[in-house]
C-alpha cells in the first residue's frame, strides 16, 4: 500500500462531489496487496457484511504489540473502504487501535453520509472486527 491515511485525506479534500470520491475508493481497491487465498475461510470472514469481506492480523510479540492487517472483498467499493481502514490502523500498536478516533475519519472524509445503510453497516462490522484483533 502506497497512499498513507493522510495522503488519502488530503485526496479527498481536492474532490468536489461524493462521485469523484466514489471513484477514488474504488481506485484504492485496485490497489490492495493481493490477499493469500489461504486466508479466504471462514475464520477471517467478517459478518455482517453484504459483501464477501475477509479480514486477518499478525503481530509482533511485544507487550503492546503493532498490528498489521491484510484484508479482501468481492465488492469493488468495499475493497477501497477495506484500503481506507488498513492505511488507518496497519502498523498501530494494539493500545492505539483501541482508541483511535475511525469516527472522526470517517466524518471528515464523508463517508458516513453517503454510503448505502448496508455499506456502513459493513464498514462499523470490519471496524468492530479490527479492534476486537487489537485484544487479542
Amino acid at each position: 500500500m502506497t497512499r498513507t491515511i493522510d495522503d488519502i485525506i488530503e485526496d479527498f479534500s481536492q474532490l468536489d462531489n461524493w462521485e469523484d470520491r466514489y471513484h477514488y475508493v474504488i481506485e484504492l481497491g485496485h490497489a490492495l496487496p493481493p490477499f493469500p487465498e489461504s486466508a479466504r475461510n471462514d475464520t477471517n470472514k467478517v459478518r455482517g457484511c453484504v459483501s464477501q469481506v475477509w479480514l486477518f492480523s499478525s503481530r509482533d510479540n511485544s507487550e503492546n504489540p503493532i498490528l498489521t492487517f491484510q484484508g479482501d472483498s468481492d465488492a469493488h467499493i468495499v475493497r477501497g473502504l477495506i484500503y481506507i481502514l488498513l492505511a488507518f490502523y496497519s502498523g498501530k500498536k494494539a493500545s492505539e487501535i483501541r482508541v483511535a478516533d475511525v469516527e472522526g475519519l470517517l466524518a471528515k472524509l464523508g463517508l458516513n453520509e453517503n454510503l448505502t445503510p448496508q455499506r456502513s453497516n459493513g464498514l462499523k462490522a470490519m471496524i468492530k472486527r479490527i479492534r476486537a484483533e487489537s485484544f487479542l
